[in-house]
């Protein structure tokens, strides 16, 4: 169904889309129950992401324009995620927005604009919060078992 996905890439049901070719998945990247991606322009998702439950990437997009718009005109515009981003709950993209490496989007977020790599941002409209930083680094306990 979809165009290229990496290796280790889970997609949970329901999963929603309106091709699918135009939307690639890098190597081990998540993505939780009920996502919609409209994908009538590209969707590119990078490696190690982790997409959370009713996420929805939307590239679709009507003009303003009532007249266009009751007529049926639509258009699209590619949305780009980075490596290793964390899109929380529920979180919308909207048409046309690149999000950097490393980025966190607060659950309930909807992303109007381009996001930077290494921050976290949360709102309506997502606004960056802060930047990541040594503060946020934790220790993670070796596995029961591993040597």
């Amino acid at each position: 169904l979809l165009g290229d996905v990496g290796d280790g890439v889970v997609v949970k049901p329901t999963f929603r889309c309106d091709y699918g070719s135009p939307i690639t998945i890098g190597a081990g990247t998540f993505v939780n129950y009920d996502c919609v991606m409209l994908d009538v322009a590209p969707i590119t998702i990078g490696s190690a992401c982790q997409i959370a439950t009713r996420v929805q990437l939307l590239t679709a997009a009507h003009t303003v324009d009532p007249g266009p718009r009751r007529s049926g005109w639509e258009y699209a515009r590619p949305i780009a995620v980075g490596d290793n981003v964390w899109l929380g709950g529920g979180v919308i993209v909207c048409p046309g927005v690149t999000i950097g490496d490393d980025t966190v989007v607060g659950a309930g977020s909807v992303v109007t604009r381009d996001l930077p790599p290494g921050v976290v941002a949360y709102g309506a409209p997502a606004k960056v919060q802060r930047t990541i930083d040594e503060s946020d680094r934790v220790e993670v306990p070796p596995l029961p078992g591993a040597p």
